[in-house]
């Protein structure tokens, strides 16, 4: 029997624990630790008259009491041994204490080996992935090093989370780099950790995922719940199918099915649909324009309210800012339909940010040129210039319109040109 689980006579324990032996006992723990566990070398502790005599009891000799009196570490484990205890030092102190006497020595090698084979394996595992070599990987590792994300967590944890995030990430960044579709946060999380909550909001291995896709993206760390979830759609992960929504104007879907009915139905009626990625999972795969119809897209709900409030007849999407997973599912959808796509946005950096995005998909510009810029900005009033702010944004479409941005430095947003984009609505032949 050793350690804790042993017994000690009742009278011997009452015996070393007087309170006076509270400091011996505190500089031999002290002391074992540094030394490995040997006995070796000698405590100084101050000594009261109870406390010295207790100590002359156990040790077999008279020890005065007094300032930084100096006890070898043999004589207490001889004397301990020859005691009714019959156990060494180290036993004694584990069993008054009630804990193990730790080799800090050998716990700070054991520690520093456990990172050092973490750190490894993900190295391994980015190799793997053929991810190595990558810009992002040092300037992400560096990030989980200094802030101490994963030593808080401690080893295992870390191997498992690391593990989970290269595997995912595996599978996201193709995706992200050129999308091909919307994964589900549990699929994703289910093929990557095997559990479909394993990738759950500010589990470890979705933390430093979110960290890597963000070096890898070229975006800030997340801070919020918000910053999260749009970096999950950045990669193509919808976290959830109900709370993402896109907004939908006469959108008349050709099919016999009864979804497609229903959608003809509420366009005859004048209503505003708000579709969610689950509606579009339960729609499945049908046509959600007749062929080769042009479909309006806006990036502010005041715009296809307007078109409601005018009876516009043509097909309008509002995607509220970035688009959500099902935005961005339905635009895809009609691309591969051959119903041609016309996006117009804020001329903002935010908002020319959003139209490159959404032109990647295959949409094209609806007055988002230079030309509709500087026009827009000659009629701007007091009431309506607004300073462009933030960093500017390349516009590959009209590299020109980023140059007149930056020279005019006044945003333009979409209710402002709301007349001109309702005169293209109105006779269905929209400007470039």
């Amino acid at each position: 029997m050793t350690g804790a689980n042993s017994p000690l006579p009742p009278q011997l324990r009452t015996y070393l624990t007087v309170p006076s032996l509270n400091e011996l006992w505190a500089a031999v723990r002290a002391r074992l630790e540094r030394n490995g566990r040997q006995i070796t070398g000698v405590v100084a502790v101050d000594l009261d008259e109870i406390g010295a005599d207790h100590l002359s009891g156990l040790l077999g000799r008279t020890v005065e009491p007094g300032l930084a009196r100096r006890i070898k570490l043999t004589d207490l484990d001889a004397a301990l041994r020859r005691s009714a205890a019959g156990q060494g030092l180290i036993s004694i102190v584990e069993i008054l204490n009630g804990r193990p006497v730790t080799d800090h020595a050998a716990a700070r090698e054991q520690k520093q080996e456990q990172w050092s084979r973490v750190w490894q394996q993900l190295d391994a595992a980015l190799a793997a992935a053929g991810l190595a070599d990558a810009a992002w990987v040092p300037a992400w590792i560096a990030g989980l090093r200094r802030t101490g994300i994963l030593t808080r967590a401690g080893a295992d944890a870390a191997d498992r989370a690391l593990h989970h995030a290269v595997t995912a990430l595996e599978i996201l960044l193709p995706v992200a780099a050129e999308p091909s579709g919307t994964l589900e946060l549990a699929n994703l999380a289910t093929r990557a950790t095997g559990n479909a909550h394993g990738l759950d909001d500010t589990s470890l291995a979705s933390v430093v995922l979110l960290r890597a896709a963000a070096h890898a993206l070229g975006r800030p760390i997340p801070a919020t719940t918000t910053d999260r979830r749009n970096l999950w759609l950045a990669l193509g992960v919808a976290t959830d199918t109900v709370s993402g929504t896109v907004l939908a104007w006469r959108l008349r879907p050709p099919g016999t099915d009864r979804w497609s009915q229903m959608m003809r139905d509420r366009a005859k009626l004048g209503l505003i649909t708000h579709l969610t990625l689950h509606e579009l999972d339960q729609a499945g795969a049908v046509d959600f324009a007749p062929p080769e119809q042009t479909v309006f897209v806006c990036e502010n709900p005041q715009v296809l309210q307007a078109a409601a409030h005018a009876g516009i007849a043509q097909p309008v999407l509002c995607l509220s800012g970035n688009p959500a997973s099902v935005g961005t599912r339905l635009l895809r959808a009609l691309v591969a339909s051959g119903n041609p796509i016309r996006y117009h946005g804020d001329f903002d950096w935010p908002g020319v940010a959003i139209a490159g995005r959404i032109l990647t998909l295959g949409a094209t510009p609806w007055r988002m040129s230079a030309a509709d810029y500087r026009a827009a900005v000659a009629r701007l009033d007091t009431d309506h210039a607004v300073a462009l702010s933030g960093s500017p944004v390349p516009t590959d479409w009209d590299p020109a319109l980023a140059a007149a941005m930056s020279k005019h430095m006044l945003a333009v947003h979409e209710e402002f040109v709301l007349p001109d984009l309702l005169v293209d609505l109105r006779s269905a032949t929209p400007r470039a």
